[in-house]
């Protein structure tokens, strides 16, 4: 009984650091579809993930994580809150 409960806790950590390492990669936003970017980053939805691969498509990759503030819907509250989030 006490190799069976050893077992399920290794399995435990192992799935809680595979969980947290997933959660630590960051999320490229000129690759990345827009249902990614509204599921990686904090206050974007739909509709603003849509605004930002649209802007992506139209006015070339951004240069610079802060140049997100230039879509629709997107203030630097938003872009400070994800900059953790984000890579280029």
């Amino acid at each position: 009984m006490k190799l069976l409960q050893s077992l399920f806790f290794t399995l435990f950590l192992l799935f809680s650091a595979s969980a947290m390492s997933a959660s630590a990669e960051k999320i490229n936003i000129n690759t990345a579809s827009a249902e990614q970017i509204s599921m990686a980053m904090t206050g974007i939805g739909d509709s603003k993930a849509k605004a930002i691969v649209k802007y992506r498509s139209t006015n070339g990759k951004f240069k610079n994580i802060n140049d997100l503030e230039n879509v629709d819907g997107i203030g630097s509250k938003t872009v400070e809150k994800n900059k953790s989030k984000i890579t280029l």
